[in-house]
């Protein structure tokens, strides 16, 4: 019912988004002289559509050192080693100008290429440069005991309020991630914001991103369905659905508008892994594709053959997770169904359901937000039966590991798992659409 609603929101916001392209592509060609309109030549800048006020952000390879209405691009490379570690050269790509971090001769990479951490590899008289290659796979990806289990009474950690927009309130919460600090970063749909929730704080969350009524502003969303964290930049990388496009907004204190990343794509779920690829499912396309930031068309990794239920399609998808061979698992909604993309591959293998929609072990109903763990288990929010699956690698029928107690509001009932996340420690978190919270059920 509720992607039902998600797919309400492409035309009508399709043709403002256009609208507001022309306008802002006249706007752009007005401002747009050889200083840049007087603004930094570093950065790049707009009008705001609503307020009409040129909104200026720092190319790749820049950091803004002044403030939102003053912009000061500033080499990153200059500002703290553009965050490399001392035993680390900061340079810059080739291509996009993005902070590349070079270990130095004699130190190994124990971080991944997104977080360099260098450590000695060598004596003082005999340094040897080892390289051990970099740590892949979702920046989400954490380990699970393999005879984990959780409690079947979950916690509310943020809503649980009633249906609203007040700061103790969500409005059809969906997608979600968890910082290593445990505050929680949720897509609150229908409030067409990002809201936050500190960790130890049930009382109220804080708006971080839009908030601001619907709308196609960049200091607005339209029914945002999932959010992730860049660490790097300390922003908020989030699907904008109801506008059909991707944005980024800064976590910084003040922030009071975001950019746009990808534009004229029905996007549903993210990911990203270490090298800070980005993956977006296309759900209007029937495909996956991979993103290197400042590109707006992004490579095939999934999908892309039509819709349809064979091994090389597609239908629907919502949302995704990278293995640590950089394989794509993803949720396909309408085949009920988890495929599995290895790397360059032209046809998926199905790793969970496929057996039809239905409440059998076999099989799945509605799946949305799913999770890999570092051995290749797999987690599903099996919407339609109100529960969460693991399927471990070859099952032929997944376990229960919360809800299916039927929909419902009690400790131990969801009302609609859309998304789900583990934090560092393993305690599995939950989206409940239908009760409008957010459950906790911690690891035993």
């Amino acid at each position: 019912m509720a992607l039902y609603g998600c797919l309400l929101y492409v035309w009508l916001p399709l043709l403002v988004f256009l609208l507001q392209a022309f306008h802002g592509g006249f706007a752009q060609s007005y401002y747009d002289d050889d200083n840049n309109g007087g603004y930094d030549p570093n950065a790049l800048c707009s009008e705001d559509p609503t307020t009409f006020a040129m909104v200026c952000t720092c190319n790749a390879g820049y950091t803004n050192t002044g403030s939102d209405d003053n912009v000061v691009c500033t080499d990153s490379c200059t500002i703290k080693n553009g965050g490399c570690g001392p035993e680390a050269a900061c340079t810059h790509d080739a291509t996009t100008n993005a902070v590349e971090c070079i270990r130095k001769t004699g130190y190994t990479n124990r971080g991944s290429a997104s977080e360099v951490k260098c450590t000695d590899t060598g004596s003082a008289s005999e340094k040897k440069r080892t390289d051990t290659g970099f740590a892949s796979g979702d920046i989400r990806i954490v380990n699970i005991p393999a005879n984990a289990k959780w409690s079947q009474n979950g916690v509310t950690i943020a809503g649980g309020h009633g249906q609203g927009g007040a700061t103790n309130q969500l409005n059809s919460p969906i997608g979600l991630f968890v910082d290593d600090d445990q505050t929680v970063v949720i897509a609150d749909m229908m409030n067409h914001c990002i809201i936050q929730w500190k960790s130890g704080d049930t009382a109220n969350g804080q708006v971080v991103a839009g908030g601001n009524g619907k709308g196609n502003g960049l200091h607005q969303l339209y029914g945002p369905i999932d959010v992730l964290i860049d660490k790097e930049t300390d922003s908020l990388i989030i699907c904008d659905n109801g506008n059909q496009r991707v944005v980024r907004w800064s976590r910084r204190s003040g922030t009071t508008h975001g950019e746009v990343l990808i534009d004229y794509i029905a996007c549903y779920g993210l990911a990203m892994d270490e090298q800070r690829y980005l993956y977006v499912s296309h759900h209007g396309k029937h495909e996956v594709r991979r993103y290197k930031f400042g590109e707006n068309i992004g490579t095939l990794v999934a999908g892309g053959n039509g819709q349809g239920a064979g091994l090389n399609q597609l239908n629907g998808p919502t949302y995704l997770f990278v293995g640590q061979d950089h394989s794509v698992y993803v949720s396909d909604y309408y085949n009920a169904r988890v495929m599995k993309w290895n790397k360059g591959a032209k046809e998926g293998i199905v790793v969970a359901g496929g057996q039809g929609g239905g409440s059998a072990l076999t099989q799945l109903s509605a799946p949305y937000e799913l999770f890999v763990d570092t051995v290749g288990t797999l987690y599903v929010a099996d919407a339609g039966n109100a529960r969460v699956m693991r399927w471990t690698q070859g099952a032929k029928q997944g376990t229960v590991v919360v809800g299916g107690n039927g929909v419902g509001a009690g400790a131990n009932q969801i009302g609609g798992p859309y998304g789900l996340f583990f934090d560092q420690h393993g305690n599995l978190y939950v989206t409940d659409w239908g009760n409008h919270r957010v459950q906790r059920f911690s690891i035993e």
